[in-house]
């Protein structure tokens, strides 16, 4: 990617991209524009396929191979690499010198295997969603980022120059980068604009219309980079926030699951949707699949667990690092989803606003006295005082329903989302009631749907507790609280689901503002 020389500095007010978005409700949304960076990690494998199957819902602007603590390639010359504190030091096996790479492999290919496997599928993709972009396009996002050592982020890279081109392009809106992995690429984008631009004049102005661009969704600081240089140089960028997770995607996702949930992490469950489903499906990683992301990777034992024991597996030469070994088949990670979950168009609007909160939550404020207490007792907190559904059904059937997709080449051969037509936002006085009219269709003309209201309390500026008359019915009225006042905002979600296989949720938020 060649360097940019000139920009042009309007260019970078904020404003959101135009685009409709496919498989929506009858909102009038917009696409968010996403650069991916990911090292190979198990879950980042997983989650990238996640991606690309919802990539319907956003722009995506860039894969990009990137390093982290865990995984770095090293540069080929021979030089050698150590960092105080990192895995490979922990003990158990694991008390490493210095090494020229760290659970990296040769010809480290996974972005595009995955892409790669799309492309087998893309024909039967855009049966049911003709908005997924082509294999070619994705192809041509696809880039090597700053994968050399872990934290290294001192020269361009093709990764690199890529997110640097986007962050100083002239399209409207933010532009959403995601670190899986290590940060190092996002910094050394960051840092080349620094070296280029710090010494001429508008640089204040062109900083601050950058950090107004640039929204970051970091799976950790997995290379300190964040902590090193992207925060205390670019103060002013934000980060999306997570405030609320009610799904879990990470290693051991089922030992927290409730009895209801568990049934989406269970063998019998990820072969029927997900392992069976072609390509893409063979791809997605699990329990004792024989597979390593790196060969002789004495961390990822993962695959090899098939008839063994903690004990056995430590014998053979293993960092047991997760000891809770699971069934042959069963759901293994899928951490890095929660970077991209509140992205998806779901009708929540999530990426709109960082307090409107989506799947993944939002943001919430804490009062002082509980941002001191343990993070256990912030998470209790939250769920009291900003109650969210179980989202784990709707996040797991919508992976399931586009699997199938992926190998039904026939529209009627899967199940699609639910419709939702209807007002975004209306406003009244205190007291005033107002009439809530929506229309709720399904593709699929044989399911049938149920609808209910709930509010997104977190994301209101109301305090008090809200419901509408009939939660059950799509058409009902709401009374606007006697004691709200002038300017508060009021979150409503319209939830519509079918009875199609597997089950499919819709959304669409009302947001009632106070006169």
């Amino acid at each position: 990617m060649k360097t940019l020389k000139c920009l042009l500095l309007s260019g970078l007010v904020a404003a959101m991209p135009a685009c409709l978005q496919a498989q929506t409700s009858g909102e009038d949304a917009t696409k968010p524009r996403v650069i991916i960076t990911c090292d190979p990690e198990l879950d980042d494998n997983n989650s990238l396929i996640r991606f690309l199957l919802f990539s319907t819902d956003y722009r995506v602007e860039g894969l990009i191979y990137a390093s982290s603590q865990f995984h770095w390639k090293g540069d080929g010359h021979g030089t050698k690499w150590w960092v105080p504190g990192r895995e490979y030091s922990r003990g158990d096996g694991l008390e490493l010198p210095p090494m020229e790479s760290w659970r990296w492999a040769p010809d480290e290919r996974f972005i595009d295997d995955v892409v790669e496997a799309y492309a087998k599928v893309y024909d039967c993709l855009k049966v049911h969603d003709a908005a997924y972009p082509t294999p070619e396009y994705l192809k041509s996002k696809v880039r090597v980022g700053n994968v050399e050592f872990d934290g290294d982020f001192s020269k361009d890279t093709p990764g690199s120059e890529l997110i640097k081109q986007v962050i100083l392009d002239d399209e409207p809106g933010p532009v959403f980068i995601e670190a899986w992995g290590g940060a190092s690429t996002i910094a050394r984008a960051l840092k080349s604009i620094e070296d280029i631009y710090s010494q001429g004049e508008g640089w204040e102005e062109m900083k601050a219309k950058i950090s107004t661009k640039v929204i970051l969704s970091l799976s950790g600081d997995q290379d300190d980079t964040y902590a090193r240089y992207i925060h205390p140089f670019w103060p002013d960028i934000k980060s999306m926030e997570m405030g609320g997770i009610t799904v879990g995607l990470a290693y051991g996702a089922q030992l927290r699951a409730s009895e209801e949930n568990k049934v989406f992490y269970s063998p019998e469950w990820m072969q029927e949707n997900i392992r069976s489903k072609g390509p893409l499906g063979e791809l997605y990683r699990v329990w004792g699949d024989g597979k390593q992301m790196v060969k002789g990777d004495r961390t990822d034992y993962f695959g090899l667990t098939s008839g063994k024991t903690v004990e056995q597996l430590k014998a053979e030469g293993y960092h047991v690092w997760f000891p809770f070994l699971q069934p042959d088949g069963a759901f293994l990670a899928e951490g890095d989803t929660y970077c991209f979950l509140n992205l998806i168009g779901n009708g929540l609007r999530a990426h709109e606003d960082p307090t409107y909160g989506g799947w993944c939550g939002g943001r919430t404020t804490l009062p002082d006295e509980v941002k001191a207490k343990p993070r256990d007792e912030q998470t209790a907190y939250i769920k009291e005082h900003f109650p969210l559904p179980d989202f784990t059904a709707p996040i797991m059937n919508g992976l399931a329903a586009r699997m199938a997709w992926s190998v039904a080449p026939d529209f009627k051969g899967a199940n699609h989302y639910p419709v939702i037509d209807g007002a975004l936002a209306m406003s009244g006085k205190p007291g005033e009631t107002l009439k809530l009219k929506y229309k709720v269709s399904d593709p699929d003309k044989q399911d049938k749907l149920t609808v209910k209201w709930w509010p997104y309390a977190s994301a209101s500026t109301y305090p008090g507790k809200v419901a509408v008359e009939d939660p059950a019915s799509a058409n009902t009225t709401f009374t606007i609280p006697t004691d709200a006042k002038t300017g508060d905002t009021i979150h409503l979600i319209l939830e519509a689901t079918d009875n199609g296989t597997p089950q499919l949720n819709r959304y669409l938020r009302l947001i009632v503002t106070v006169k």
